[in-house]
């Protein structure tokens, strides 16, 4: 087609020249440049095609083909954290404006709930991983107690929690002029572990399992009589923790007092009650669900009424005992420590990249949302 357009051209122009010289018309030598200027813009769109695979000579298809990779170029640039956006839409991510560790200054401290002590260590992590070189002090002393250095004390910046902050401690946090903000970082599974060397259990219904906790049960044969008839050992965060609130609240019917005069041993401290179960095939216990990751070597996790804890089932609720994580924190303190603020910020624009890795499960994306509509509400 190309050589067709290129002689076309000059083939008109040589029948034509005899005939115009006929008629006298020595100013027609001017529309020999007009076919030639026609015969290139035809070109051009080739050109400018073959410029998107190989850089032409001519600038008009090389700028032609820089104005049809600008759209790739934008497209890529919307996974990167953008400014301060209106409320996302739908399953859209509300993006937060973006952080820079390196200009952070400041340091902060945390405490709370030892099952969102990982996450947030983890996040802690790569926030200074990413430049941050002030100090952020992470203490594990169970719900109960983050909210008491938090809202008594007034000693904490942020109180990690693994269940919604009470209505006294709501009012004691208000009391000493703190008005917590509650902010969703995920979900988890509570894990319901035995040791691996138990060869005879694999799952338990909710109600057997609260007969085991509130003491009914006193050997596994009381539990199924194709059990061992032997005493079973009981393992359960203390009575600060969120997790003990939760498995209370969700499998006890709120009543621990059984609970507390059955013998359990508790402890505020994860990492004990995972070696305790790991001692015995008759023990059996619970905790966050990242905790039995960590050793899953060692402990076997049951099914609650057939359904096995996944990212899926916490999510749409199907496992039994499934609940969400927070952070806590207020809004003067974020504006008095930037750096509070800036670590805030991170924490819900990256914790979606590191939670599975930590061991627990994503929240929403509309409750993620939510929590980062709080934090800009909050400045």
């Amino acid at each position: 087609m190309l050589n067709r357009v290129r002689f076309a051209a000059p083939l008109a122009l040589a029948l034509l020249l005899p005939i115009l010289a006929a008629c006298g018309g020595a100013a027609t030598t001017a529309p020999t440049t007009a076919p030639v200027a026609a015969a290139t813009d035809t070109l051009a769109p080739t050109a400018a095609v073959a410029a998107t695979t190989a850089p032409a000579a001519t600038t008009a298809p090389t700028e032609a083909a820089a104005t049809t990779a600008a759209p790739t170029e934008a497209a890529a640039g919307t996974t990167a954290p953008s400014a301060t956006t209106a409320p996302a839409a739908g399953g859209e991510a509300l993006a937060l404006p973006e952080v820079d560790p390196t200009a952070v200054t400041g340091n902060m401290i945390t405490a709370g709930s030892s099952t969102v002590f990982p996450l947030t260590e983890r996040m802690a992590e790569v926030f200074k991983e990413d430049g941050f070189t002030g100090q952020i002090t992470i203490d594990s002393v169970g719900t109960g107690g983050g909210f008491e250095r938090f809202c008594v004390a007034g000693e904490t910046d942020i109180a990690n929690a693994s269940r919604p902050i009470k209505d006294d401690e709501i009012a004691s946090c208000q009391s000493i002029g703190r008005e917590p903000l509650e902010f969703r970082v995920g979900t988890d599974a509570l894990a319901v572990v035995v040791s691996g060397e138990n060869d005879f259990l694999t799952e338990l219904s909710l109600e057997q399992l609260g007969a085991i906790f509130n003491g009914d049960a006193k050997t596994w044969a009381d539990v199924d009589p194709s059990y061992p008839a032997e005493a079973i050992q009981l393992f359960s965060p203390g009575s600060d923790s969120g997790t003990y609130d939760y498995f209370v609240e969700e499998v006890l019917g709120e009543d621990d007092a059984k609970l507390q005069a059955s013998g359990a041993q508790f402890s505020e401290n994860d990492n004990v009650l995972v070696q305790g179960i790991e001692g015995s095939p008759y023990a059996i216990g619970y905790f966050g669900f990242a905790y039995y990751q960590e050793n899953a070597s060692a402990l076997t996790i049951l099914t609650i009424d057939g359904v096995e804890p996944t990212e899926v089932t916490a999510e749409d609720g199907s496992y039994a005992l499934a609940r969400p994580l927070f952070i806590y924190s207020d809004a003067t303190i974020m504006s008095e420590k930037p750096q509070v603020a800036s670590f805030i910020n991170y924490y819900l624009t990256y914790v979606n990249d590191e939670i599975i890795e930590v061991g627990y499960f994503p929240a929403s994306v509309e409750a993620l949302n939510g929590a980062r509509q709080k934090w800009l509400d909050a400045q």
